[in-house]
């Protein structure tokens, strides 16, 4: 699929950009909060799809003061029982589909990692943030947990009290305290010119085989 087919799926939500050695895909919104509506999940499992059919490494990115807010409220609070188990599963589908992506994949990330934008920023394979970046899971101060699965994948990386602190006591973490727990890979000036270096590097070192 071409890179302008690929954005004729996601208008709205996403911009996808082929840099050659890897894809860049920008998570767009008006408000510049980057909400994962349903429409914007849907889309982004979709633009997926579209990029396995010639797998190269993706990096995932928002925006200087969001990366994503995360689920959008006004849907969740419209959800009822059977709903919100169809939300859910979307929203695993979505995660899974990352994490078990062929090709490595980035999340650079710039201000606000909340909430959903949080699971997503976990499914990835590494994330390099920004020394503003804040990150965390409010949904407790809503009378909310995710089901998008950062309930299994942020204590994998920061242990289950940190984690517990997070979604129950909708505690934050800064940056500087995010790579110290285990939460990010690495801090950047420049997130996106960080993984697309490290993506380089990568492509570029020379194969076991060929070093003999």
């Amino acid at each position: 699929m071409r890179p302008a087919e690929r954005e004729s799926l996601v208008p709205t939500h996403l911009q996808i950009d082929d840099l050659g050695e890897y894809c860049r895909l920008q998570l767009i919104s008006a408000d510049q909060t980057n909400r994962l509506t349903r429409t914007c999940v849907l889309d982004i499992i979709e633009a997926l799809r579209g990029f396995e059919r010639a797998p190269k490494p993706l990096i995932i990115t928002g925006n200087p003061r969001f990366f994503s807010a995360g689920a959008d409220l006004s849907e969740i609070r419209a959800l009822t029982g059977p709903s919100a188990i169809a939300f859910a599963r979307m929203g695993q589908e979505l995660m899974n589909a990352i994490a078990h992506f062929p090709e490595p994949v980035y999340a650079a990330i710039h201000g606000y990692c909340m909430g959903g934008g949080l699971d997503l920023a976990l499914a990835c394979h590494r994330r390099i943030a920004s020394a503003h970046a804040v990150f965390g899971h409010r949904g407790a101060a809503l009378g909310l947990v995710t089901g998008w699965g950062g309930t299994q994948r942020l204590p994998r990386l920061v242990g289950k009290g940190r984690a517990l602190a997070m979604f129950v006591a909708a505690e934050k973490l800064h940056a500087a305290n995010a790579l110290a727990a285990g939460l990010i890979d690495d801090l950047a000036e420049d997130p996106l010119a960080e993984a697309a270096r490290l993506i380089d590097a990568l492509a570029n070192r020379p194969s076991p085989v060929a070093s003999r």
